[in-house]
């Protein structure tokens, strides 16, 4: 991850990416298999939420791509108000058809660049932000979405976070890096490894756990923990 964040891809050239790649992205088998665990920390995600959120609560999934992580929740608890936010409109609609079967509350999606999204405070009881944050580029913009996700959660709301982290120490980090890319050659050998790190060149700017958890605690969360990490991937929760 050597490109500096101007040179990183627009918020256009993202949106462009994922626009095509719905019908992947709908199947959690091959959508998500560059990211390790991510069976594991939808069961782990549901689970934690359902054992908060009550039927007719409201909760936000922040980059909610097709939609899988709040099937995974409404699997457990239904039915709930959801707001679904992404860049990109077809992901969008799929997760719309998909959740709209799958609960008789209120669904709400917004096409949006998350920095640019506005919801009144004490808005939700639960935010879902699954592999979303680490296209959030300098500190200003992650000081600021941090404040954000305080003030929409309701007293007592939860924050749920799975995403791609790396390391402050540059030698840990080198020795999970080729741990990662090892885990990528199981799927399509060095050709798929090689695709994978050039677009986390290109599009993603990651920061460790450890400043995430600052940021938390800097933002006013009263409690966070680790709920589950292997290697460069990770899933904590918040409470406000």
């Amino acid at each position: 991850m050597s490109r500096e964040l101007d040179q990183k891809s627009s918020i256009d050239q993202i949106r462009e990416r994922f626009d095509r790649d719905v019908e992947r992205f709908s199947k959690l088998e091959s959508g998500q298999q560059a990211t390790i665990d991510a069976p594991l920390v939808l069961e782990i995600v549901s689970q934690a939420t359902a054992t908060y959120l009550k039927p007719h609560g409201k909760i936000l999934d922040l980059g909610c791509g097709a939609g899988n992580f709040t099937l995974s929740v409404l699997g457990r608890v239904a039915p709930l108000d959801c707001t679904l936010v992404d860049l990109s409109n077809p992901m969008l609609e799929r997760a719309r058809q998909r959740i709209s079967q799958a609960t008789t509350g209120v669904v709400v999606t917004t096409q949006s660049d998350m920095r640019q999204l506005v919801f009144e405070d004490n808005s939700f009881d639960v935010i879902l932000a699954g592999a979303v944050l680490h296209h959030l580029r300098d500190d200003s913009d992650w000081r600021t979405m941090f404040g954000r996700l305080h003030k929409w959660l309701r007293p007592g709301g939860l924050l749920f976070v799975a995403d791609f982290v790396v390391f402050d120490d540059p030698d840990v980090q080198e020795l999970m890096w080729r741990r990662y890319g090892d885990y990528l050659e199981t799927f399509g050998g060095p050709d798929y490894r090689r695709k994978v790190f050039d677009y986390i060149d290109q599009e993603d700017s990651p920061r460790s756990l450890q400043y995430q958890m600052e940021l938390l605690r800097t933002s006013g969360f009263r409690s966070f923990d680790v709920l589950h990490r292997n290697s460069v991937f990770a899933t904590y929760y918040a409470r406000k």
